[in-house]
């Protein structure tokens, strides 16, 4: 993908190392006496190092690059300590960056590692996880036991949460705990007339894409976390017929497996024309 990413000029560059530091993101390193950028994933262009370097061998250049890696960057930057944290969080705030700064935070609570908040950043962090954007508020609401129709002849909504998109949901959110997690792919309530009826009545629901999500390295991270802290009880894996449908499959049985837990896994592929063309208890 085409992205802001550091360039480095090697002429330029005498080895002095003082953008190292700076990026908290673990991108720069000094090999065999220059700045060298070790990975596309950890860089997020964002330019923290530009300032630091006195010789003007640091830019930013549009380019083709791997897609920056909110998740892998945590996974370096939580072992150089709470005032690297506190940094990144800060560098992520500072730039806007909402999006990972929110999957940082989340990191964090799965992970059970202490959040090194600062006032800004716990401001920011309540901002934008209770009266930020609706859509990612969490709410419970409605009734899984309501009747199918009511007086006028139209159906009920089985669905009581919200959010439902994979990236929005919290895997600590009540209605989670002890529950019977649906897991969707996208594109299946719209080719399946009864999904409410059928599928969703007395289940929890996330919804996602296994081919267009981006950072769907989140989703194993998230869905362990279902299983071991919000103990489901089983899962339900809704896919299209399409063979791209089937990672959210495999994202369903990796976590059960890595969790070293028994849970019913069931999975159920519904044809392009609404009809479903295969029902199997995997577990």
């Amino acid at each position: 993908m085409l992205r802001k990413i550091v360039n480095i000029e090697e002429e330029l560059c005498d080895g002095c190392g003082l953008c190292v530091p700076e990026c908290h993101e673990g991108a720069l390193q000094i090999i065999d006496g220059k700045a060298r950028l070790i990975s596309d994933l950890f860089c997020d262009g964002l330019g923290a190092c530009l300032g630091h370097c006195p010789q003007g061998a640091i830019t930013i250049d549009v380019r083709e690059a791997e897609p920056y890696n909110e998740t892998k960057v945590m996974d370096y930057i939580v072992k150089c300590g709470p005032n690297v944290i506190k940094a990144h969080l800060e560098h992520l705030v500072d730039h806007n960056e909402m999006e990972y700064f929110q999957e940082a935070v989340e990191y964090l609570k799965i992970n059970g590692i202490s959040n090194p908040a600062t006032e800004k950043i716990k401001k920011t962090e309540q901002k934008h996880s209770s009266c930020g954007c609706p859509g990612s508020k969490e709410m419970s609401f409605g009734d899984n036991e309501q009747i199918e129709e009511d007086e006028t002849g139209k159906r009920k909504s089985y669905l009581t949460q919200w959010p439902v998109q994979f990236h929005l949901v919290s895997p600590y959110a009540n209605y989670y705990q002890n529950s019977h997690l649906l897991l969707t792919a996208d594109c299946v309530p719209f080719s399946y007339p009864d999904y409410h009826k059928d599928f969703l009545k007395n289940k929890s629901l996330a919804v996602a894409c296994p081919k267009l999500d981006s950072n769907q390295h989140v989703y194993m991270d998230k869905l362990l976390a279902m299983i071991n802290e919000a103990n489901l009880q089983s899962i339900t894996v809704l896919i299209m017929q399409v063979p791209c449908c089937s990672g959210l499959y495999q994202l369903a049985q990796n976590a059960i497996q890595q969790s070293g837990k028994y849970i019913p896994l069931k999975v159920i592929v519904i044809g392009i024309n609404g009809e479903v063309l295969k029902e199997v208890q995997v577990n």
